[in-house]
């Protein structure tokens, strides 16, 4: 039996090598690609996702993290393919207009990815129409709004009025999520959802595709 203790522990320390050795080692003794995601890199990753929400770690470890994530996601990726597993459902995800940051949001990423969602990041100081004209073309499932300040949280409702107008709106379901946002907001500018953190954000997009 894999020891995904040891696995979550290699990959919050950010420990790439280790991860990829530990996974191969894993899918070698007979583990799931989904067991390996689900018990060892998501888990892992979840669990540093708290440590940094209480402060415990900062972002150079965060990022030393996604790296060894990535690494151990790389090795799964074509066993996954050769069992067929198909992504959960695709995400447009995005920082709105005049808001840079990203650390956040690509930590939803990371997580939303690796528990098996396909992925459209859009970036940082993404114009209100650029998130429209990617729903019109990628179709997605969810669209995730990042805004950091609270200069730039008007810019999600401009995406979403944005959506009702082009048509789009009852096509997808918005969530939204940063330092400032609420439940209370999101709720008034009629968003589907909101999570507070990356963990919660990848449990609220799980629950709304299924």
């Amino acid at each position: 039996m894999s020891n995904y203790e040891q696995m979550k522990e290699a990959l919050k320390q950010g420990n790439a090598d280790g991860v990829k050795a530990m996974v191969e080692a894993a899918l070698n003794d007979g583990a799931t690609a989904k067991e390996v995601v689900d018990n060892g890199l998501i888990a892992g990753i979840l669990e540093l996702g708290v440590l940094f929400k209480n402060n415990e770690v900062y972002i150079p470890e965060v990022l030393m993290a996604a790296r060894a994530l990535h690494t151990g996601l790389d090795v799964v990726k074509l066993v996954l393919a050769e069992q067929e597993v198909g992504s959960k459902a695709k995400i447009v995800l995005g920082t709105v207009k005049a808001d840079l940051h990203d650390i956040g949001k690509n930590l939803v990423g990371i997580m939303l990815e690796g528990s098996g969602f396909e992925v459209v990041d859009l970036g940082i100081d993404v114009p209100s129409e650029k998130f429209v004209e990617a729903v019109r073309e990628e179709k997605p499932a969810i669209l995730a709004l990042s805004a950091l300040l609270t200069t730039t949280m008007p810019y999600v409702k401009e995406v979403i009025e944005l959506l009702k107008e082009s048509g789009l709106r009852d096509s997808v379901k918005v969530i939204v999520g940063g330092a400032p946002v609420t439940q209370e907001f999101a709720d008034q500018i009629g968003a589907d959802g909101y999570a507070p953190d990356a963990g919660s954000a990848t449990a609220l997009a799980t629950s709304l595709v299924n």
